[in-house]
């Protein structure tokens, strides 16, 4: 009889990993559902030395991965991580009507139009028909639920209270979305300034002002300083810009290989938190993401250790994610967060003295949504802040700019008409 190993967790919430006998994998996932276990991954031992073919859970990354590059060769759309809010907002809507999860899923293979969406519920509703509970098979689509999604969803079906987990997590993921456009939207017009600016200044020095320089040269005379430092500038732009733009280019490839290692993500985020606006800015984006992930992950019936480790997995800033790393090794050994976030000195005091008061008084939950409602305003405000400094730092730049040369220009006409009246 086939042999199976698994990894699941009893109705207390301690992981197991064991190896059942059973006639096929739908018997064994039937056998330790009887057990009262929540199976998150489970995959056929082969005697032959061969790999096992696991069907759900947190073993399927690389297995997932090689399907996920089939389907998209074969044109089969391959879901992503933008198609986890659409899913819970739809699987929500429906099991807000009454029906169960996996009914819902069910239908939603069969309704949806979305190309991505109706694979992911297929890949579901095959998962769950074989036994598998919902956040079993949400883990085996790891590039679309992340840990935290499919703990709180475990948790919402142990405790019943789906719907609720469903409603928090929406808000949640709603919030982080509505977050990243703000981010984005205001960003976009310092953008465009830049552009712009750019293209005028390029205008000038590759196009009009080698124009005008053959024209004062042909008038004759001395040109004035500040036009000669223009013509300089372009002549230095003609013959050497395409030069220093490749280099450019060089410097900021490296840059961004060197980041995308251990040592250099570290260093450069403690570089960034150095910078004025933007480390602050970086601040409150940590101490949002803590705030709200840790909140959501508690009201739903998360253990405190596993939140606080899924957590850390929220936080962007290397420096910030190893400081709270840090933290939660003295929390695990009894001591308070609020005490363990501030022997670090990565975050505010006002922070950590509202986390200690929710502590004290047994309110850490809502304390915890207290602090991400506030951040959310002042990341909001000083995100318009940055924005407002790049603008115009840019027009500054460009105004000045432009006024160099319009002073330039017409310094060398004043000059080449009196030299012209002169000689007449």
């Amino acid at each position: 009889m086939p042999s199976f190993t698994y990894s699941a967790r009893d109705k207390a919430g301690a992981a197991v990993r064991a190896s059942i006998e059973a006639a096929s994998r739908r018997d064994a996932l039937r056998l330790l559902g009887a057990r009262g276990l929540r199976v998150s991954s489970i995959s056929e031992e082969n005697p032959s030395g061969a790999s096992p073919r696991p069907r759900s859970g947190e073993a399927v990354d690389k297995p997932r991965a090689a399907a996920a590059a089939i389907s998209s060769s074969s044109g089969e759309a391959v879901p992503k991580r933008r198609e986890r809010l659409p899913f819970l907002e739809a699987l929500h809507d429906l099991t807000a009507s009454g029906l169960s999860a996996s009914e819902a899923v069910r239908l939603l293979s069969v309704r949806l139009k979305d190309p991505a969406l109706r694979v992911l519920c297929q890949g579901l509703w095959e998962r769950i028909s074989e036994g598998a509970a919902l956040s079993g098979a949400m883990a085996a689509y790891p590039a679309v639920f992340d840990t935290s999604t499919v703990n709180l969803i475990a948790a919402g079906e142990t405790t019943g209270s789906l719907n609720d987990t469903l409603v928090r997590l929406i808000a949640h993921l709603t919030e982080q979305r509505e977050l990243q456009r703000q981010l984005l939207s205001e960003l976009a017009y310092p953008a465009f300034m830049f552009l712009v600016a750019g293209g005028v200044i390029l205008f000038f020095l590759f196009f009009l002002l080698p124009r005008m320089q053959t024209l004062l040269t042909s008038l004759g005379g001395k040109l004035p300083i500040s036009t000669q430092i223009l013509v300089g500038l372009s002549q230095f732009a003609l013959h050497y810009g395409l030069i220093i733009v490749g280099v450019g280019v060089f410097a900021v490839i490296s840059f961004w290989r060197w980041r995308a290692t251990e040592p250099g993500r570290l260093k450069s985020d403690a570089w960034l938190l150095r910078v004025p606006f933007l480390g602050p800015f970086i601040t409150s984006q940590t101490v949002l993401a803590i705030s709200q992930t840790l909140s959501v992950l508690l009201e739903n019936g998360i253990t405190t250790a596993e939140a606080l480790k899924m957590t850390e997995r929220q936080i962007s800033n290397l420096v910030h994610r190893s400081a709270f790393g840090i933290a939660i090794t003295r929390v695990l050994e009894g001591e308070a967060l609020s005490l363990a976030l501030a022997r670090t000195k990565c975050f505010p005091d006002l922070v950590l003295d509202r986390l200690a008061v929710g502590e004290n008084t047994g309110n850490v939950v809502p304390s915890l949504k207290d602090i991400a409602k506030n951040y959310r305003l002042l990341l909001s405000r000083e995100l318009q802040g940055i924005t407002r400094v790049l603008a115009s730092a840019v027009m500054a730049a460009v105004f000045i700019f432009v006024g160099f040369i319009a002073f330039a220009i017409i310094s060398a006409v004043f000059q080449m008409s009196a030299s012209f009246s002169k000689m007449h």
